[in-house]
Formats: structure tokens, C-alpha cells, sequence
């Protein structure tokens, strides 16, 4: 779990912090937000092509050696954004980035359903989803410290945001391939009696989903909670994703803030979000509750958005907004993504997680164009707010949806 935090935390600089390097490369390249919000999309166009065929690949053939090619691609692509010079290099930089990053998050939630029991889940995703915020906080800060200080080589120093930042990828790669373990049967660490007792309450929980015939990719298509879940990510994703790209514009723009300032003012919500991640995660693992754990961050998110709107020009009550809403933002993550794998299993469970990703990850163009659009054609960023809560409100309702994790877990699909 800890090496999986470690490549997952530069998965998430290596696509956020074109929100820092934005705030030098528009000068130099004559990028608006309208450009830089469909960059920072398009990505997720890309993310969208190969999710399924990873996840399926994690689950019938090697995490191990899906994940390692993951890695060395993503980690190039992202180097090589450091060289690029026009809009159209820019665009297809992205786009091929979230492409070669596609399978990673969804190939680690099926490659966990390899070791965790249900009831340990909970727990295991929540450590994972504790990357994101750490990774946003450790991005941003080493993103600011490079875009401030490194100008080697006569390069501008966003460049060297991207191309600092896309090396250790590269070299997680290659490790990666000699360091992980794709089945709990294959771990030298283990002894034999763990191995037989792991390997025999996973295959209980196999048979399970076969009972219920949920285990084929036809139960993935046809289950009505796999539609559910990708609406209420791409919901949620369209939320945070704008916010995520855009807050360190926002923020930029309070100019009787000192950059220091500024930097930390960017940072702490991902302070509080490492909290609000783990309290929550560990909430939905004590008590088997899962509706109310996905749901409640979201809707909270949404109100705090639009009181920050409301706030106006009250800059310490518009950052307090802020910190609230993108601290508690992703808090859905670990009950959210234990859903998938708690009612179906094996290849369906793999298309479900796959599908749910990559359509809901779409989310993440819809987003952070929708927010450069509005703020490009009104001039203000209240307007781009605006859409992000009206995304989150949407999500929190649709969440209310789900059913408890007692009859999600065991009650058989009536289809």
C-alpha cells in the first residue's frame, strides 16, 4: 500500500499541475483560461479510451506488468510536455498523457479487490484516496518552489515544472516491475498458512458474485447501480476537477496576498481534504454505511461553493469557503470505490470499475472547461463557482440513491 501511495501521488502531480505551470506558460505561449481549461479536459478524453481494456487486463493477466508500462509511458509524455511550443502540441500532449494514465487508477482499485477482503475494502481505499489531497498539496508546493526558482539551461522555468516532475515515473516504472506481487498466493512475505487463509476468503467472496451471476462483463452492462455510479462520479469530477485546476488562479488573483501567501492559501485545503479523507474513510469502515459517507461531502462541497460566491469580495470569508469546500471534496472517495467490487465480481466487477472511471472521468474535461468558458466570456470566476456547485448538488442527490451496504452486499440482482 505505501509504494501504491508513492506512484499514485506523482500520477496525480504529473496531471494537476499544468494548474501551476499555467500561470507562467500563458504569457510566454499566449494561452487563455478558455485553452487552458480545454487542456486541462482533454486529458480526460484521453483518460476515457482505455480504462475498461486495463482493468480487464489487471484482472485476467498481470497488475504487475500492466501498471509498470503505465508508469514509463505516462512519465515520458509528461517530460515531454515540458518542450512544447503551439496550442496543437499542447492539446495532443494532454490528450495522449490521459490516455497513457487511463488504466492506472481503475487497474488499482480491481488489483486491491486481489487482496482485500469486503470488509477490509474500506480501510485499504482509504489509505490510497489519502494520495490524492497529499499529492495536490505536495504538487502544488513543489510545482510553485520550481516555477519560482529553476531556470537551468535558458529553459523557462514551467518547463522544468513538467519535465522535474515527469522522470520519477519513469524510474517507479521499471521498479515497479521487480517490486510488485500480483496475487496474495505469490508473496514471498507471507507465510504458506496466510497465503491459504487470504486466498481462501477472497475465493468465499468469488463464489458469492457467481451465485449471484455477477461475475461476466453482460453484469456489469446491465446492473442499473453501474449507470448510477458513473453519473454520480462524472457529476462530482466535473466539481472537483474545475476546482482543482483553477483554485491557484483564483487565489492568484488576490494581489493584497503575499505569493507566500497566495501558496499557502492554495495548499491548505489539501491539508484539511488528508483528514476529511481518512476520518470519513475510516467512518464508512466501522459502520458498513455507505449512502450517507458518499453523499454528505458532496453536498457539503456544493454549499460551500456557493457561499464563497455569496461572499463576494470578503477575501477571508471567500478562502474560508474555499478551504472548506475543496478540503471535504474528495472525502466520498473510499466508500465510493468499494461499491463496484461489493456487488459484482471478478470480470464484471473489472468492466464496472472501468466504466465508472472512464466515463465519469469525463467529468474532468467537462469541469474545467466549463469553468475556463465562463470565466473567459463574464470575466469573473463567480460564474465558473457556480457550475462547479450546481455539478456537486447533482452528485450528492444521485448518491442518496445508493442503498445500504447490507443489501448492496448480499441481495441477489433481480434482472
Amino acid at each position: 500500500m505505501p509504494y501504491l501511495m508513492l506512484v499514485y501521488l506523482f500520477a496525480y502531480i504529473d496531471r494537476a499541475n499544468i494548474s501551476v505551470a499555467k500561470l507562467k506558460m500563458q504569457g510566454d505561449l499566449g494561452f487563455d483560461d478558455s485553452l487552458i481549461g480545454f487542456g486541462a479536459g482533454i486529458f480526460f478524453v484521453g483518460y476515457f479510451l482505455l480504462e475498461v481494456p486495463s482493468t480487464l487486463i489487471v484482472e485476467r493477466w498481470s497488475a504487475r506488468k500492466l501498471l509498470s508500462l503505465i508508469m514509463i509511458v505516462w512519465g515520458v509524455v509528461a517530460t515531454a510536455s515540458g518542450f512544447i511550443q503551439t496550442r496543437q502540441q499542447f492539446v495532443v500532449l494532454r490528450f495522449i498523457l490521459g490516455a497513457a494514465e487511463s488504466g492506472f487508477f481503475p487497474g488499482v482499485i480491481v488489483y486491491l479487490s486481489h487482496w482485500y477482503r469486503f470488509e477490509d475494502r474500506a480501510r485499504a481505499k482509504t489509505y490510497f484516496m489519502m494520495t490524492q489531497p497529499l499529492a495536490i498539496l505536495t504538487g502544488f508546493a513543489v510545482s510553485r518552489f520550481i516555477l519560482e526558482t529553476v531556470h537551468w539551461q535558458g529553459l523557462a522555468s514551467w518547463r522544468w515544472v513538467f519535465i522535474l516532475e515527469g522522470i520519477p515515473p519513469v524510474l517507479l516504472g521499471l521498479f515497479s516491475f521487480l517490486y510488485l506481487t500480483d496475487r496474495p498466493g505469490d508473496a514471498h512475505w507471507l507465510s504458506q498458512d496466510e497465503k491459504d487463509w487470504l486466498t481462501a476468503a477472497l475465493t468465499e467472496e468469488a463464489r458469492e458474485r457467481e451465485a449471484a451471476g455477477r461475475v461476466n462483463i453482460m453484469a456489469a452492462l446491465r446492473h442499473p447501480y453501474t449507470l448510477l455510479l458513473i453519473l454520480i462520479y462524472f457529476f462530482i469530477t466535473s466539481s472537483n476537477q474545475g476546482l482543482i485546476f483553477f483554485l491557484p488562479s483564483v487565489v492568484d488573483e488576490m494581489k493584497q496576498l503575499s505569493v507566500t501567501m497566495r501558496t499557502v492559501m492554495t495548499m491548505l485545503p489539501y491539508v484539511l481534504g488528508f483528514f476529511t479523507i481518512m476520518l470519513v474513510g475510516f467512518s464508512a469502515q466501522r459502520t458498513g454505511e455507505r449512502r450517507w459517507h458518499v453523499a454528505a461531502p458532496m453536498l457539503f462541497g456544493s454549499v460551500m461553493l456557493l457561499a464563497a460566491v455569496a461572499a463576494g469580495h470578503h477575501i477571508a470569508w471567500v478562502l474560508t469557503f474555499f478551504i472548506l469546500s475543496a478540503g471535504t471534496s474528495q472525502a466520498f472517495l473510499p466508500a465510493f470505490w468499494t461499491l463496484p467490487t461489493s456487488y459484482l465480481g471478478k470480470s464484471a466487477a473489472a468492466t464496472a470499475v472501468g466504466l465508472i472511471n472512464s466515463f465519469g472521468s469525463l467529468g474532468g474535461f467537462a469541469g474545467p472547461y466549463s469553468f475556463g468558458y465562463l470565466r473567459t466570456a463574464t470575466g469573473t470566476w463567480q460564474s465558473g463557482l457556480l457550475a462547479l456547485s450546481a455539478f456537486s448538488i447533482f452528485s450528492g442527490l444521485l448518491a442518496l440513491r445508493i442503498r445500504t451496504r447490507s443489501k448492496l452486499h448480499f441481495e441477489h440482482d433481480k434482472t
